[in-house]
C-alpha cells in the first residue's frame, strides 16, 4: 500500500452556478478515489454593469451597443463596423 496522496486542483469560473454545479460532482467523484484529495478554486468575476439610468443606453437613433450588464459593440458580419461615439461613451461610464 503506497502512502503517497494525489492532490487535484480544479479551477474553473461560473458566472451563474451551472459550472459550478458541475464542478462539484466532478469533485465529489474524484474524492471517492483513495488517497486523493480535491481542492476546488473558482477564478471569479466581478460584473460591474452599466445603470439604467445612463440615458445614452436609450438611443435609439442608430444600432447601437451597450446594456445594463455593461458595455458591448455589434462588428458586423465582417467585424468592419467601428464603434459609435455612443457606445464609446457608455464603456466610459
Amino acid at each position: 500500500m503506497s502512502d503517497i496522496k494525489t492532490n487535484i486542483l480544479i479551477v474553473f469560473y461560473s458566472m451563474y452556478g451551472h459550472t459550478f454545479r458541475l464542478v462539484e460532482a466532478v469533485a465529489e467523484g474524484a474524492k471517492e478515489i483513495k488517497n486523493t484529495n480535491v481542492s476546488l478554486l473558482h477564478h471569479g468575476m466581478i460584473i460591474v454593469g452599466v445603470p439604467y439610468s445612463e440615458k445614452r443606453l436609450m438611443n435609439m437613433s442608430k444600432i447601437t451597443g451597450g446594456s445594463p450588464y455593461g458595455a458591448s459593440t455589434i462588428s458586423g458580419p465582417n467585424n468592419t463596423r467601428m464603434l459609435s461615439e455612443n457606445e464609446i461613451e457608455i464603456a466610459k461610464y
